[in-house]
């Protein structure tokens, strides 16, 4: 549970090292089914507290969304050998749990995880290297450190002087490899200097939170975005609007919404980027980010790739069908393919519609298509509180390091924000309130090292820490058994 508090909204980053300092111990000498326990207790103290949000929807679908992500941690935990090699495999295990939670079933859920609350920490910087994954390994590894390093306190039990050297040893190669990689991210190419730059509006309609769509009329919803875009004063380059706030009930060429936004974009002579979703067929809908260019006319469109299972889309919809009310979400969202780019007048956008900013590789397919500048039209009005939009912020600083790309966000009722290329937040909206933020972030062209090979790199040393942690292991096991034999000879 400690760890579960590095998280944001709290962000008490240091948390995550002495949580898993606490899980590195506990793991030690045990079993496996014990380690497996112990790695699932762990899960369901960190993400119980992690993804408390889904309680807004369904308070049994939280109880076991939790015991089904915290298997994933127990079934890591097991593959930690109990004696030698152990600070080898730990760290790695940890990062093909995220992995895979973050990918499987039903596309993943890559929220409630240890690396959103160490982007504002001193391993931050790393995440240019490699991404998110890098910060959990890292996280671990300093959980090591902190590990190794109680040994040296005297507690009035003697370890002995060769189990003192040995966790000295280990804790300063765990310490020097977190020191080494965070300094080597901060120094790493971040996406170079600026190739130009753009003024921006970011639109925040404002309103009440803990609302869903259906509860909220969508010409409301509407007029609280256009009502204040109204009133920019050019010059602009790029008016962004938040995710669906063009909810309609007919195609968009032929709304009367898409007229109105035809006719700012001409107005102040800007490119304007406004989520919409529009009906599909009977039982479905597209959730797209659409680009109007300064003379009125559509130039670019993106579908969402990474649908959210239950809130856009019911997976296996006959049979949760009898086991919960699916009323709330009667359509399922229809996915869209290929990088997240919108080639528009005012530059190369590369964009990724609420949830999918918690996904890595939307960042960087964008970025690897030519994107300059990171845009994330997103709608958390939903969530009464601070936690979500707090662990977006937290993702969308990552994306903005991890690509080298700034970044640009924009809610209905917030968090609206402007993101440099290090992670800084220049600008932040405050949550409900109708705001318009202005600014001219930077467009570049470099690649960061995460942006060229993505989790490649840390994927594969993971496997072989696991590999030659085992490898320890299997020879320290055989040693001891040779030691028995030879007693029982003599």
């Amino acid at each position: 549970m400690t760890t579960a508090f590095s998280l944001p909204p709290w962000g008490l980053w240091i948390l995550a090292p002495v949580g898993l300092a606490v899980l590195y111990r506990l793991l030690e000498g045990r079993g496996a089914p014990l380690r497996a326990l112990v790695g699932f207790t762990f899960g369901i103290g960190l993400l119980a507290i992690g993804l408390y949000f889904t309680t807004a929807f369904n308070a049994g679908g939280w109880a076991v969304l939790v015991l089904f992500e915290s298997a994933f941690v127990a079934a890591a935990c097991i593959l930690v050998p109990p004696a030698r090699g152990r600070s080898l495999a730990f760290p790695a295990v940890l990062v093909f749990a995220e992995v895979v939670r973050g990918s499987w079933p039903f596309g993943g859920l890559p929220m409630g995880g240890v690396p959103l609350g160490q982007v504002s920490s001193p391993i931050g910087p790393a995440a240019r290297l490699g991404g998110p994954m890098l910060l959990m390994a890292l996280a671990a590894l300093a959980g090591v450190a902190l590990g190794e390093a109680a040994r040296l306190v005297p507690l009035g039990q003697d370890v002995g002087s060769g189990r003192r050297g040995r966790a000295a040893t280990t804790a300063t190669l765990a310490i020097l490899v977190v020191v080494g990689l965070s300094v080597a991210g901060d120094l790493a190419p971040d996406g170079g200097g600026a190739a130009g730059s753009g003024r921006v509006a970011l639109v925040q309609g404002g309103g009440r939170r803990g609302f869903r769509a259906s509860q909220v009329d969508p010409l409301v919803v509407f007029d609280a975005q256009l009502t204040p875009s109204l009133g920019l004063r050019p010059p602009l380059e790029l008016i962004l609007w938040p995710e669906n706030v063009l909810d309609l009930n007919e195609p968009l060429q032929s709304s009367s919404e898409a007229f109105q936004v035809s006719e700012l974009a001409t107005s102040k002579a800007a490119t304007v980027v406004a989520g919409v979703t529009e009906p599909v067929g009977r039982n479905g809908f597209r959730n797209i980010a659409v680009a109007w260019a300064p003379s009125g006319s559509v130039v670019a469109t993106y579908d969402k790739v990474h649908r959210v299972p239950f809130g856009e889309w019911i997976p296996w919809r006959s049979f949760f069908g009898l086991l919960a009310d699916l009323s709330a979400v009667p359509r399922d969202a229809v996915p869209g393919h290929g990088p997240g780019i919108l080639r528009t007048p005012a530059g190369p956008l590369g964009v990724m519609i609420s949830y999918e900013v918690f996904y890595e590789d939307a960042g960087r397919a964008a970025v690897r298509a030519g994107a300059q500048l990171l845009t994330v039209p997103t709608n958390t009005a939903s969530y009464a509180t601070s936690q979500v939009p707090t662990q977006e912020l937290a993702t969308a600083r990552l994306q903005a390091i991890q690509e080298g790309r700034d970044l640009i966000q924009t809610s209905p009722t917030g968090f609206t924000t402007i993101i440099d290329h290090r992670g800084h937040v220049l600008a932040r909206s405050n949550l409900g309130s109708q705001q318009v933020i202005e600014g001219s972030p930077a467009f570049r062209t470099g690649l960061t090292p995460y942006a060229r090979a993505g989790d490649v790199p840390v994927l594969a040393a993971g496997g072989l820490a696991v590999l030659a942690a085992w490898a320890l292991e299997v020879r320290s096991r055989r040693r001891r058994a040779g030691d028995i034999g030879g007693d029982d000879a003599a």
